[in-house]
């Protein structure tokens, strides 16, 4: 007979299933395997695949504040190309050391998303979305201007990164730069799946529901928004500065509104706070741009939206989430 009360009970419980949450499920390990298989099956489309899998940092990024913390953002893009300029200016001023250049790049973007954060988290609704939306813009005009530094609207170019650990040189045909996406996305995973396991993950999600019942308990509400925030910024800025680094060209597109959109739409495909949406929104939307583009390269974009409209109406909570909820109805069963 057991000698634990019944609250007791339900605390190990509560423990048991929170531990349960970091174990490694099988499934899991299918988007490593299918972006390895693909590497072998489209040897031709290397170059599309780093570029796929950078942005699926980026919609991780975006993901972890928004699906987790409820913090709507339209200016997400800011940080993605501070760090896409950051890697790309050291490496056209002779630093192409690719590593150090993920770093700077992670620093610059949490900078920003400090300082910024610090200022726009102190709003809500439709004022905190719009003053993410002018981050992004003042960012873009700072780009376009400082010309010198950046090349304004012709872009930043002459960049040179060096091979990585000096063994591993980037090729015209994705080969390294494959490989080295993946491996920097594969971190990336594990701090994003880290941190929304955790007790601060948690807080997080809590945050989200009912920020005023957090405040009540006395969670610091502030602080951990600005936390993950700036953790967001940071992997946002790691993915631009590996799309800087595999393409060696840098344009003043990093930072604008659309690149801010698309992600969010790409997130709203794959499934919003799943953590694993980004893996299905990302390629679904971009190999569906380019199909599109290819067969209608005029109203290529009329498909995209009656795709989106398809989805949100008859898909709530994206592809991930309809699979989802088809698990939990073959397991009641």
């Amino acid at each position: 007979m057991s000698h634990l009360t019944p609250s007791a009970d339900r605390r190990a419980a509560d423990i048991a299933a929170f531990s349960r949450r970091h174990r490694f499920h099988w499934f899991e390990a299918l988007p490593w395997l299918i972006a390895v298989a693909a590497y072998f099956a489209f040897p031709n489309y290397l170059a599309l695949g780093s570029q796929i899998l950078a942005i699926i940092l980026f919609a991780l990024s975006v993901d972890l504040v928004l699906g987790y913390a409820g913090i709507v953002t339209l200016g997400h893009a800011a940080f993605f190309g501070v760090g896409a300029y950051t890697a790309g200016i050291l490496a056209a001023n002779g630093w192409g050391e690719p590593i150090s250049g993920l770093l700077a790049a992670a620093i610059a973007a949490a900078c920003i998303g400090l300082a910024s954060g610090w200022i726009i988290l102190r709003t809500t609704g439709l004022t905190l979305l719009m003053q993410t939306l002018v981050v992004a813009a003042m960012l873009y005009e700072l780009a376009n201007k400082a010309y010198r530094f950046t090349g304004g609207a012709d872009g930043l170019q002459g960049m040179s990164v060096w091979p990585i650990f000096g063994m591993f040189r980037f090729d015209m045909f994705g080969n390294t730069a494959y490989f080295y996406c993946l491996i920097v996305l594969f971190i990336g995973w594990l701090v994003v799946r880290n941190t929304v396991n955790s007790s601060f993950g948690r807080s997080l999600t809590g945050i989200r529901e009912n920020v005023g019942r957090m405040h009540a308990i006395g969670a610091p509400v502030a602080q951990r928004r600005l936390i993950v925030y700036a953790l967001s910024a940071a992997l946002a800025g790691v993915a631009g500065a590996l799309t800087a680094q595999t393409a060696q060209f840098v344009g003043l597109n990093v930072l604008n509104l659309e690149r801010s959109g698309t992600i969010l739409v790409m997130l709203i495909i794959g499934g919003i706070g799943q953590l694993y949406g980004a893996f299905i929104g990302v390629p679904l939307y971009m190999i569906a741009q380019d199909r599109f583009a290819e067969a209608d390269p005029t109203y290529w974009y009329f498909w995209i939206g009656l795709a989106m409209v398809f989805i949100v109406v008859f898909l709530r909570g994206g592809i991930f989430g309809v699979v989802e909820r088809l698990l939990a109805r073959s397991r009641k069963r």
